[in-house]
């Protein structure tokens, strides 16, 4: 569905000086997957966006979706997006931006209405239909962009930061929408600098950095691919055993305690060898997810 093909994207100024912003970027994207897109700051996010959008062309490489250059995919498919901050005339109501997005998205008129109050209700902004958009809150504007984005039925998504702003209810029923988006024919993409958000919703999560694909991260557990790391373990009764027992953990209070290890096999002795001397465990919980860990091994801790 989508292609990156080594593709790199050079700005040049007047002055002739240049700034790579992608380099020689490669990745598939399937019909049917949420892709996850994370990096530090200034890592080409945002380039790799608009190159998929057609908002600019890559100086070498190519952009493919469905086949087609991202510019003439857009003029006759369209795509749903949101973009990471929202400019709406300050004046116009909720509903009015939302009819307007649908126009220009080319909802055929005798349907935007239904489409409009679709959206309203699926994203819990109906007491917010005829506010301002000036009066709105942060977390009701990105509600509507998230509603400005759903308003056709698209075949590829883009995401830009969806959760920024949400409070942690509606941050649990956007994993809602994101999962009943999905289907066979559908590609979403979410770039997002929440890790944890993207360990739960994307197949797969590219990691870039310095406009690089530095790494390609399955989400989940997977045994052949996983790298050390620590969990935290929590006892309610035994808990003077703990370090006894491990001399690598770490009381970090409460009840709990870090223990690095070099995999689950290592994890699960560690168990048996506590439980059999009388510890209570009461929960086992990755201290980083193993999307974190990847993240902080591809770009550093410091990054």
């Amino acid at each position: 569905m989508i292609e990156f093909n080594s593709t790199t994207k050079i700005y040049r100024s007047l002055l002739g000086r240049s700034v790579t912003a992608v380099e020689e970027f490669s990745l598939q994207v399937a019909e049917g997957e949420v892709l996850g897109i994370a990096g530090p700051n200034g890592a080409g996010k945002s380039t790799l966006i608009s190159l998929l959008l057609g908002y600019i062309k890559p100086t070498s490489g190519t952009v493919t979706v469905d086949g087609q250059e991202p510019r003439a995919y857009v003029e006759r498919q369209g795509i749903g997006y949101l973009s990471e901050l929202m400019t709406i005339n300050p004046s116009w109501t909720g509903e009015d931006a939302l009819r307007r997005f649908a126009t220009l998205a080319a909802v055929p008129p005798a349907q935007v209405q239904t489409r409009v109050d679709a959206v309203i209700e699926e994203m819990g902004i109906a007491e917010h239909r005829s506010k301002k958009i000036k009066a709105m809150s942060k977390g009701n504007l990105q509600r509507l962009g998230l509603a400005q984005a759903l308003l056709r039925d698209e075949k590829v998504m883009i995401l830009d930061e969806p959760t920024h702003g949400l409070d942690p209810v509606w941050t649990q029923r956007f994993r809602g929408i994101v999962e009943s988006l999905r289907k066979p024919g559908r590609t979403i993409i979410i770039a997002s600098h929440n890790l944890d958000e993207l360990q739960r919703l994307a197949d797969r999560v590219a990691i870039i950095d310095r406009g690089r694909l530095q790494r390609l991260v399955r989400t989940g557990y997977d045994q052949a691919t996983e790298t050390a790391g620590s969990y935290r373990i929590a006892v309610v009764a035994g808990a003077e055993r703990m370090t006894e027992m491990f001399g690598s953990a770490v009381d970090v209070g409460g009840g709990e305690f870090e223990i690095p290890v070099s995999g689950l096999a290592e994890l699960n002795a560690a168990l048996a060898k506590a439980i059999q001397s009388g510890v209570l465990v009461a929960s086992v919980v990755p201290a980083r997810s193993v999307l974190e860990q990847q993240f902080r091994e591809a770009v550093g801790e410091n990054s």
